[in-house]
């Protein structure tokens, strides 16, 4: 559910979000369902390796407004 993004901790973006599910900091990943393939595909593989829910989102312009940011996100992960 994006409105976890406005009251959770979070990270935004794909090196932040690769970082956190390596360190084992996150529990959730938001995935935008218009974004480069290239860029989710192997992080939806580590949030499965590390334990992590995914989550789908319509659309990158969608996960940044969630996220609180003026720009479209690929990737935003809850972390905790």
């Amino acid at each position: 559910m994006l409105s976890e993004l406005n009251t959770a901790s979070k990270v935004v973006g794909a090196k932040q979000t690769k970082r956190a599910l390596s360190d084992g900091r996150a529990t959730k990943v938001f995935l935008a369902a218009d974004a480069d393939p290239r860029v989710t595909e192997p992080l939806a593989r580590l949030a499965q390796e590390a334990g992590a829910s995914v989550e789908e989102v319509p659309s990158m312009k969608e996960l940044g407004a969630a996220c609180g940011i003026a720009v479209g996100s690929a990737v935003a992960a809850l972390v905790g």
